[in-house]
């Protein structure tokens, strides 16, 4: 298990910013001995998830775009959930996303942006974590306590912030919404729902996500009402991970 993780690892150094890494910088980044860092991209490399350009670089392999097309088929939102969310943006002016929770973490598996020019930046398939932010509080609102003790253990107050946790949801239950303003970036605010899946589980957050200048009282009720009843469309529609 240590060297799958290990091996995983590897792999997540890789994004948009770092491209390409070489073996001195998988070293530095990993903080892995030299040794095992070889053997582990040679495996890599074999089985096609790494390639090597002509700089010796490693980047990532061809292997990983038949993964990618499955990932696209398995998550891709049926098409009238997808009206939904662009009935939304276009409606409110602001970007729509839809998350879903991984551990301690939430993944954007949708969105649809708004027409302002200023807005908040996150794609398909980016992690964010669950101790802060409208979206997080929205996937939280059924979690057990074991759930929340884990998550404020990763928040940057640690186990203190299970409290602050706490309160927030119980605020979030109360308003039928939930909403953050600068919790995890100073400047920018967001508002968000649960979807509830068949058997009435939370299984997905609906949120706008902007700059907390345009998210002010009023603005913030018009988009959860907006977003509640979007909520209720998407459960009708459908989601790709409860097929």
């Amino acid at each position: 298990m240590r060297t799958v993780q290990r091996a995983i690892d590897l792999l997540g150094l890789f994004d948009e910013s770092r491209p390409a890494l070489s073996v001195r910088d998988i070293v530095s980044a990993s903080g892995l001995p030299k040794t095992t860092v070889l053997r582990l991209l040679g495996t890599l490399r074999a089985n096609g998830l790494l390639w090597v350009d002509e700089h010796g670089r490693y980047l990532v392999g061809p292997a990983l775009l038949r993964w990618s097309r499955l990932a696209e088929q398995v998550w891709r939102l049926p098409p009238a959930a997808r009206v939904v969310l662009r009935d939304l943006a276009v409606e409110h002016r602001e970007t729509v996303h839809l998350y879903v929770r991984r551990d301690v973490h939430r993944v954007c598996i949708a969105q649809q942006e708004g027409p302002q020019s200023l807005r908040e930046v996150v794609r398909v398939g980016d992690e964010l974590p669950l101790w802060a932010g409208g979206a997080a509080k929205a996937l939280l609102l059924d979690a057990p306590e074991s759930l929340l003790r884990r998550v404020a253990e990763t928040s940057p107050h640690g186990i203190a912030h299970l409290e602050t946790l706490r309160a927030w949801l119980d605020e979030a239950r109360a308003c039928g919404y939930a909403i953050s303003h600068g919790e995890r970036e100073e400047g920018l605010s967001a508002v968000a729902v649960p979807v509830r899946g068949r058997q009435g589980a939370v299984v997905a957050a609906l949120s706008f996500g902007g700059p907390s200048a345009r998210f002010g009282d009023e603005r913030v009720r018009c988009f959860a009402d907006g977003l509640q009843g979007a909520a209720g469309e998407l459960a009708r529609a459908g989601l790709p991970f409860e097929v």
